[in-house]
């Protein structure tokens, strides 16, 4: 077995699900950096319900030389950057898994996969970079490193969004500004923008009675015309040529929309109706008229308007020589000659203070948040490879 398949499985035995504590991996974490002589800042927080979560930035300086911060990293030699790997820790629920051993939190080889929940999504990431730290020589280094983990990216960037707001050792980071290699799964494509999100929320309210009276209030009645305006929104952002941008796959918004009345029995008047909508905002494109079109019919007709907190889309410039490089370094393992594009988003939508962004991990979004999630061992393996030779490229000596 391997090195990283080994950090790999110890890593999907910690149960991270976005409502549980992320203390014990990030304990586990830290302290394996710290024998490599990394400076750990584990920072916490409560969630909404909560919860205790961890951030961590994990930082080791050059030995024989002195840190430089400030100015512009073009006056920097290429291998003088500095890199700084980004990651999430927590994973998304396994309540219907259906993985060989049927325990998501237990590695399973087979047919040349790595089954297990986070496998892919992302702590194989964090595994090929652990599995690259534990080989890189610190006499060599000649740049800072920093190893980023952070909680609840699956649950609205909020880990990442704390760590902005909070961490003394996100500011040094940011002073420094090196390569910011955001280690998601992209089958270790080069990825310089994703999406972003936003939307909203309608409540109609009613009064709840037996259905055989007359003394109920259905809150769907209300609510049934504002259906017409959903509707509407979601033909507008396919047809509207100024909601396109042909960079992405597919290139609209992609407004997406649910309706509930919470009704558990028929012979019970609903009091309460909901409808959501939601779309994958992009760089230039972020939906703003469809937010004040949704709440100006919803107040129109006396419903309740509730907005979610937007989240960003990230661009990176694509004449960057750190995304350039990169590109160079993955074509071999399957990256393209350019720099892509993807619909989802990860933690660098908070990491808008960093100037080289990069997202490129191994493992295929296919396979994240599967009831069977994986990665292909030899997407693991050259993850590790990848991530090898860009330590090397912009935090080592030639």
């Amino acid at each position: 077995m391997s090195s990283v398949v080994r950090l790999l499985s110890d890593l999907i035995a910690f149960s991270t699900v976005s409502h549980t504590s992320n203390q014990a991996i990030t304990e586990w974490v830290a302290e394996r950096l710290r024998a490599q002589g990394f400076e750990c800042e584990q920072t916490r927080y409560l969630d909404g319900e909560g919860v205790p979560k961890f951030n961590l930035v994990a930082k080791r300086l050059p030995l024989d030389s002195q840190e430089k911060t400030g100015g512009s990293s073009d006056d920097r030699s290429e291998n003088e950057t500095g890199l700084a790997y980004f990651c999430h820790t927590d994973v998304v629920p396994a309540d219907r898994w259906n993985g060989p051993g049927g325990n998501p939190f237990r590695a399973v080889i087979e047919d040349g996969r790595l089954y297990g929940r986070g496998s892919c999504d992302m702590k194989g990431s964090l595994a090929a970079m652990l599995a690259v730290v534990d080989g890189l020589d610190a006499a060599q280094q000649s740049a800072p490193l920093w190893i980023v983990c952070t909680a609840d990216e699956e649950t609205g960037l909020r880990g990442a969004k704390e760590l902005v707001q909070s961490s003394p050792a996100y500011r040094d980071l940011v002073a420094h500004d090196p390569v910011a290699l955001i280690g998601e799964p992209t089958e270790l494509r080069v990825v310089y923008a994703h999406k972003g999100m936003s939307g909203f929320r309608v409540v109609s309210h009613g009064k709840a009675a037996h259905s055989s009276t007359s003394r109920g209030v259905n809150a769907n009645v209300l609510m049934i015309p504002y259906l017409q305006t959903i509707l509407e929104l979601h033909e507008r952002v396919q047809t509207d040529p100024l909601m396109r941008d042909d960079r992405f796959d597919p290139p609209t918004l992609t407004f997406n929309f649910g309706i509930s009345d919470h009704a558990e029995a028929t012979n019970i008047v609903p009091d309460r109706s909901e409808v959501w909508g939601n779309w994958r905002t992009m760089p230039g494109v972020d939906g703003a008229c469809l937010m004040s079109d949704a709440k100006a019919a919803a107040e129109q007709l006396g419903l309740n308007f509730f907005s979610y907190k937007s989240v960003e889309p990230m661009e990176s410039r694509t004449d960057d020589p750190a995304l350039i490089r990169m590109c160079e370094l993955a074509s071999p393992y399957g990256g393209s000659e350019k720099p892509e594009t993807v619909c989802y988003s990860t933690d660098g939508a908070v990491l808008n203070e960093l100037s080289h962004r990069i997202v490129c991990g191994p493992g295929s979004i296919d396979q994240a948040h599967t009831v069977d999630e994986f990665i292909e061992l030899k997407s693991l393996e050259d993850g590790v490879a990848l991530f090898r030779e860009a330590a090397h490229a912009f935090a080592m000596r030639s």
